[in-house]
């Protein structure tokens, strides 16, 4: 499920505007790093992937609920054209190495025990109306890793293989699916791995569970 780790430096790399912020577990201050300069903040995490899949929907509105790999739940989400019901379906996630965590910010000491870890998740417009504007639908999902959420990279590009760049998405219809990534600094060697993703107005995320690879 790793194999491709070094196409994925390659198209990851050349955005020269991601940036990374990170709360040390405990309680400690925020160290802030970026590859360009800007910074925002998020917590520390980390994780690999395996798969299940799954069919039956679910939503957030009765509390915390796990999914398999590729099942979807239902929330919405409110974007510039108005409230939107999305149906949400985390399909995979994709690790990279320490070594190209490293290279993808400004300073490599920043990455140390660090790797980057990409959340690969289905949107589906469900209406009532077509989605206007920047989608913004993503920015509910994160990726856990040993219970701890990961430091976002941001200007992750959207030319990840399999990922689409909301940027280029215009006049999103109802019935229509993309898939949207967001890359999260994590931890090396995480023991367990979620994606998550919360609903506007939700208490509670729908979350999927991954099994860290060997």
């Amino acid at each position: 499920m790793l194999h491709t780790r070094t196409p994925w430096l390659r198209a990851a790399a050349p955005v020269a505007v991601l940036a990374l912020a990170l709360t040390a577990c405990g309680g400690k201050p925020d160290a802030s790093v970026s590859t360009s300069g800007s910074a925002t903040d998020d917590e520390q995490t980390s994780a690999k992937a395996a798969a299940k899949t799954g069919t039956e929907p679910t939503g957030p509105e009765g509390g915390e609920r796990t999914l398999a790999s590729g099942q979807s739940g239902s929330g919405p989400y409110r974007e510039e054209s108005g409230k939107i019901t999305y149906e949400v379906a985390a399909q995979k996630v994709r690790v990279g190495t320490e070594a190209e965590a490293k290279k993808m910010v400004q300073d490599p000491k920043n990455a140390n025990g660090l790797v980057a870890a990409t959340a690969y998740v289905k949107y589906t417009n469900k209406g009532p109306t077509l989605v206007k504007g920047l989608a913004k639908v993503a920015n509910g999902a994160a990726i856990y890793a040993d219970g701890q959420r990961g430091g976002l990279l941001i200007g992750t590009p959207g030319n990840l293989p399999g990922c689409e760049d909301p940027v280029d998405i215009d006049d999103w219809r109802v019935g229509e699916s993309h898939i949207i990534c967001q890359t999260f600094m994590i931890p090396k060697g995480a023991k367990s791995l979620e994606v998550q993703w919360t609903a506007d107005g939700a208490t509670s995320p729908l979350v999927w569970k991954f099994t860290p690879a060997d």
